[in-house]
């Protein structure tokens, strides 16, 4: 209460009335009026960009919780180089296997030939026969079958390096020539159905 007149004072802050826009209040009234509009939109957008990327991050990251992005990305680096070890361990065995492979496939009959010859000079109809059977090394076997009419003998000559460990006859050296001079053979390609 003020003491003259015995009712409770009002403070009233004076300013300038605001009801004239086209003064200098009402021009800076307006110019944050709009500015707080453009301020509420931006936040709107902005919240929605948001939400599209912490979708976008859930979708990445799974629900696994609180992790960022850099904590998840160490963990893919961490599983690719896990992975990585893995596939040079199992390539490592595999080349190991085909070493094994290749050394057994060396002393397999890669060149081969057979001869046909009359060796007794008879009209028997080239019933004789010396077939060499070389592995990848050009070593191996000359098994000759010599006939006659009433008989029949099989002889056997050991090949090192392509040279025959006991003098071969002309026509074990000819099949051993042959399969020589023939490309080692290989599998047939697999028919397709």
């Amino acid at each position: 209460m003020s003491p003259e007149s015995g009712s409770p004072s009002r403070l009233f802050v004076s300013s300038p009335s605001v009801d004239d826009l086209s003064g200098t209040t009402g021009i800076v009234a307006l110019a944050a009026a709009g500015v707080a509009v453009v301020a509420l939109v931006l936040a709107v957008v902005f919240a929605f960009r948001l939400r599209r990327v912490r979708s976008a991050q859930r979708a990445v990251l799974g629900d696994l919780g609180a992790r960022d992005l850099v904590a998840h990305a160490a963990d893919i680096t961490e599983q690719f180089r896990g992975l990585h070890d893995w596939v040079e361990d199992v390539a490592a065995k595999l080349h190991d296997r085909m070493d094994v492979a290749e050394r057994r496939l060396d002393g397999a009959v890669a060149f081969h030939a057979l001869v046909r010859y009359d060796a007794y000079g008879e009209m028997s109809g080239r019933q004789s026969t010396s077939i060499a059977l070389l592995d990848a090394n050009r070593s191996g076997v000359v098994l000759s079958s010599i006939h006659h009419r009433d008989q029949a003998r099989l002889c056997a000559k050991q090949v090192h390096n392509g040279q025959g460990e006991i003098e071969l006859s002309p026509e074990e050296a000819e099949a051993v020539r042959i399969a020589l001079s023939e490309p080692p053979t290989q599998e047939p390609a697999a028919e397709t159905a």
